[in-house]
């Protein structure tokens, strides 16, 4: 559970939830946080490795940022510079993968006084983060429509690397943009293809087309167009570890993209060690949940629509999505908090709900508080 106190321009909260979330807000609306308490009665207290590697990156593609910490680093005090960009190159600790930090970029790319253009390098697909095939398939179509100028958005997989060394590599593109536009998405549409791709790296070629065909075995299930090709990287641009997974986009008629991702255990970890055919399996099995659960945004990419639907010029946005996640339920607490913002969720009964066909829907409303890109500390 955690707790926030307000004063002044400073916000204090205790706890180590939400982390990201604290710290992407504070410098988009440029208030201080001063979180305290960080797992103060934990084996490993204080900020952890991670997000010390976060809070450099922050520290880069910012200017005239303050950021303290005490001695057994439970305690951290964070004062946001301006958002500047740039080029730059990042180092990401090996406990997340390089999604971990890419979510964070992807929030703050649009409102940099630079075109941000930044190449990381880590793991790039692992069980806890979001791939990199999930922010680009995810969380780019999301900020898509949001702005109007799509040119400069993109990222590229240079390099695969999985656990437990990595050695991946990824360049992210972001245009900057002075204000975002409010949507109107209540329409998700019916799945008109799939595609996905399948990759195998330091390990047999084969284990590709096993995952390809036992995924397929499912999907053909639901839908005739499944298209999985297979990526089958050799040298240095596989990492430095074996692994395998496989990573499946749905698309609608309506432009909205579900995704969904498995990968193999890596031995260190001593878990179960799945074969490939389990691995095409579990992904096609939550690609269709994913389906099932709906909504005009893919799930993971829910806290990336919130934040553009509330920076938004002064109108009125609306967006139709799944079920929320405790991680979007956290967002919203703490647009609250930052902005004094407040959503209007209203549960909508739609023609699949009725045929028994999707899960329970929720209508989000705002009015943008039409945050600019010409002045980031004041909103």
């Amino acid at each position: 559970m955690t707790t926030v106190t307000k004063k002044n321009n400073l916000l204090v909260y205790k706890g180590s939830n939400y982390l990201r979330q604290r710290l992407v807000l504070s410098v988009l609306s440029g208030k201080s946080v001063k979180i305290d308490d960080i797992r103060s009665f934990d084996d490993n207290p204080g900020v952890q490795e991670f997000e010390v590697n976060l809070i450099r990156l922050l520290d880069k593609v910012t200017n005239g940022t303050i950021i303290e910490l005490n001695e057994t680093g439970t305690s951290l005090f964070f004062q946001p510079g301006l958002l500047h960009g740039g080029s730059l190159q990042h180092d990401c600790c090996l406990d997340r993968g390089i999604g971990y930090y890419l979510e964070v970029l992807v929030m703050l790319g649009l409102f940099c006084k630079v075109q941000l253009n930044v190449t990381l390098r880590g793991v790039t697909n692992n069980c806890i983060d979001p791939s990199v095939d999930h922010i680009l398939n995810g969380f780019l179509p999301a900020i898509k429509n949001f702005i109007i100028d799509h040119e400069g958005l993109e990222l590229k997989i240079l390099r695969r690397g999985m656990l437990p060394y990595g050695g991946g590599e990824v360049k992210f593109s972001c245009p900057i943009s002075k204000q975002v536009r409010p949507i109107q998405l209540l329409e998700s549409g019916m799945v008109k293809r799939i595609r996905g791709v399948a990759y195998a790296l330091r390990v047999s070629p084969s284990i590709a087309n096993r995952m390809v065909d036992s995924a397929k075995g499912v999907l053909l299930k639901f839908i005739p167009d499944v298209y999985i090709t297979t990526d089958q990287r050799k040298g240095v641009q596989s990492g430095l570890s074996p692994g395998y997974g496989i990573h499946l986009v749905a698309e609608t008629n309506q432009g909205v993209f579900y995704v969904a991702e498995q990968m193999s255990q890596p031995p260190s970890e001593g878990g179960h060690v799945s074969v490939p055919e389990e691995v095409g399996v579990k992904a096609a099995q939550c690609l269709l949940q994913q389906i099932y659960l709906g909504g005009c945004v893919d799930p993971c990419a829910q806290s990336l629509a919130v934040l553009l639907m509330a920076l938004s010029r002064n109108d009125v946005s609306k967006i139709m999505v799944g079920p929320l996640s405790d991680y979007t339920i956290g967002f919203l607490r703490h647009l609250r908090e930052f902005f004094g913002l407040t959503f209007h969720l209203e549960h909508c009964v739609s023609e699949d709900e009725k045929e028994g066909r999707g899960s329970d829907k929720i209508h989000m409303t705002c009015v943008g508080i039409g945050y600019s890109n010409l002045n980031k500390r004041t909103v």
